[in-house]
């Protein structure tokens, strides 16, 4: 009897071993998706998987998803700490995401919400000009960060047709950090909004184009409550409002050597303050419009070729003699 009962606890140990084995190999820190892949794959380097939301669940928290050659590979979710690249070099990854949202980070389901970091990196995603779904939303995590992606054709309106959408709640700082990247053909290019809280943005060589010229309702950065962005060597052009800055006092911009082109309003500033130092305001029907916010401006701007270069009022000048 005690060598039955013994032979039972290896045999169970035996099971426990094999299925913790099983659980960390389903768990891998990088995994691949490839065009010819298929998602009952391990997403392994030889034995990729087909979509990103197949590999998601087959990566380890902290881990990566890598793209071995081009292809569309699906709309995700997540809801961990991840990065996902579309790695220039044999391909670059796509993400059609026609009718929907290409890319969900969401963590307030999860046991620590709002503490996820997610890098988004060398993906074009894609929405083919429907109107429903944004780019990128960012619902609930710590940092967003979106590097050299190309994000085009989400054409809704309302609380949709964004090309990233931070639409944040909760009572902690969260960060956004946006380079080298274009989004065309949205009516709202970035909106930055967080309630209860503030949430800041960096838009470092962003490109940002409308759906149309001067459309109205269209903005190429929104400020919403709790939006504050950083605007660095960007170019923003034919929007209604190129930066509608009307999140009200605990929202704001900074603009930092910029193009601002053929909008509207270069800068819609509503009850809400920016910054602008060594930037162009070029061919906007006004290239400030003040509208109960306020305008501080170094002596390095350049207004050319604009209807009227400031309307509503005057800027606050900050020139240092």
């Amino acid at each position: 009897m005690s060598k039955f009962r013994v032979t039972l606890n290896i045999l169970a140990l035996a099971i426990f071993t094999l299925t913790v084995a099983a659980t960390a190999q389903a768990q891998a820190t990088r995994t691949w998706v490839s065009g010819v892949g298929d998602d009952v794959n391990p997403c392994s380097r030889t034995a990729p998987c087909k979509t990103y939301a197949g590999a998601i669940s087959k990566t380890a928290d902290k881990g990566e998803i890598s793209t071995l050659d081009p292809g569309g590979f699906g709309a995700v979710t997540t809801t961990k700490n991840i990065t996902i690249d579309g790695t220039n070099g044999a391909g670059f990854g796509s993400i059609l995401a026609s009718g929907t949202s290409g890319v969900i980070v969401n963590d307030s389901l999860t046991a620590t919400p709002n503490t996820i970091v997610v890098t988004l990196r060398n993906l074009s995603i894609n929405g083919a000009s429907t109107t429903a779904g944004s780019g990128i939303r960012f619902i609930s995590g710590k940092t967003l960060i979106v590097e050299n992606c190309v994000i085009s054709g989400f054409t809704g309106t309302g609380s949709v047709g964004r090309g990233i959408s931070v639409e944040l709640s909760g009572n902690s700082p969260k960060n956004v950090f946006v380079k080298d990247t274009n989004i065309t053909n949205c009516t709202t290019g970035i909106r930055i909004g967080q309630t209860s809280s503030f949430v800041a943005a960096v838009l470092d060589n962003v490109n940002i184009d409308a759906v149309g010229d001067q459309v109205a309702g269209t903005t190429g950065v929104d400020l919403a409550a709790g939006g504050f962005a950083v605007v660095r060597d960007s170019v923003i052009s034919r929007f209604q409002n190129g930066i509608n800055n009307t999140g009200g006092a605990n929202s704001g911009a900074r603009v930092i050597g910029s193009t601002i082109f053929s909008n509207g309003n270069g800068i819609n500033a509503g009850a809400s303050q920016a910054h602008v130092s060594s930037s162009s305001f070029l061919g906007n029907t006004a290239g400030i419009a003040l509208a109960g916010g306020s305008v501080l401006t170094g002596c390095d701007n350049f207004f050319a070729g604009n209807t009227s270069d400031v309307t509503g009022g005057g800027l606050t000048n900050q020139c240092v003699k």
